[in-house]
């Protein structure tokens, strides 16, 4: 078999062994990724690219040892689940930053921040003074939590006493000419209705319609296909 179709078959096996490993460990945002899970995350990749490109390892070899990572991940993740001082001891635990307006000097130096890492963190949450924080809290996955002291927290419609009506997201009912019937009928809206409201807003049937969202008001939003064949 000539070389090039040799890699090529193995790189479809290590991306679909990969996206297999990947759906198994499950999903989590990058954001939300702690230190180790990012760690992990390059060796199972770079596993894969070896596997993929390296010609002169065995495919078996490479598959174990992506799915010994693998399931010492999921055994590192249950026994977090499981137990607080195994969790402790794998992902660490937040720690304060700012207290009361005044900076820990212990938190900084342990996980090796520097004055301006701790500003730039407050700064990203719309903290531009220490004194106004009540607390900041470096998270297990290296961003800062900021809560602000009570006189300097934005104001909401329960802390001067009004009361707001229930809402909701917005809802998508039609997505690329097809409705929604069911999610339709769980707003407590006909497609009757719904008919009438759309061609309100320049269409005559579901299909000429690209895209519509429905708030807690029942106001619908269409965009028309007709309208992105303008825009070109």
């Amino acid at each position: 078999m000539p070389e090039y179709l040799e890699v090529a078959g193995r790189a479809i096996f290590s991306f679909l062994v990969l996206f297999t490993l990947a759906r198994v460990l499950g999903k989590k945002q990058i954001s939300h990724l702690t230190f180790f899970d990012y760690v992990v995350g390059i060796v199972i990749g770079d596993m894969a690219s070896q596997v993929a490109i390296d010609t002169s390892m065995k495919i078996v070899n490479g598959l174990i040892g992506l799915v010994v990572y693998t399931l010492l991940s999921i055994i590192l993740a249950y026994g977090a689940i499981k137990s607080f001082k195994f969790r402790d001891l794998v992902e660490s635990s937040p720690s304060i930053l700012v207290k009361d307006g005044k900076i820990m000097e212990k938190g900084l130096f342990k996980h090796k921040m520097t004055y301006d890492d701790l500003m730039n963190g407050l700064r990203e949450k719309g903290a531009f003074m220490i004194d106004e924080v009540e607390m900041a809290i470096l998270e297990t996955n290296g961003q800062i939590s900021v809560m602000m002291k009570p006189e300097y927290q934005p104001l909401t419609p329960k802390n001067i006493g009004l009361r707001v009506e229930d809402d909701h997201a917005p809802s998508l009912i039609i997505i690329d000419g097809t409705l929604l019937e069911k999610r339709l009928k769980s707003l407590g809206y006909t497609k009757d209705w719904l008919l009438s409201e759309v061609k309100k807003k320049g269409a005559e049937t579901f299909e000429d319609i690209f895209l519509a969202q429905i708030n807690s008001n029942g106001n619908v939003y269409v965009d028309l296909y007709k309208d992105n064949e303008n825009k070109q």
